[in-house]
């Protein structure tokens, strides 16, 4: 399956709730980058906080080993 790349570019404070809870959601804290899998649910996330991430698509796949 697809993976993308989820990058925190700006803060979630001042943010409303719904939207810190979305980023707590993806993993993502204190400009940092998530990998996630590429499905509708991880899409629909990543559209809601459109303005606070930037997202870009992992070429290949990763090995841990």
């Amino acid at each position: 399956m697809a993976k993308i790349k989820i990058t925190q570019v700006k803060s979630g404070a001042g943010a409303p709730e719904k939207h810190r809870n979305t980023l707590k959601a993806l993993g993502l804290k204190h400009q940092r980058s998530v990998v996630q899998e590429d499905n509708p649910a991880i899409r629909g996330m990543v559209f809601q906080v459109r303005h606070l991430v930037k997202v870009t698509e992992v070429e290949g796949q990763e090995t841990n080993g």
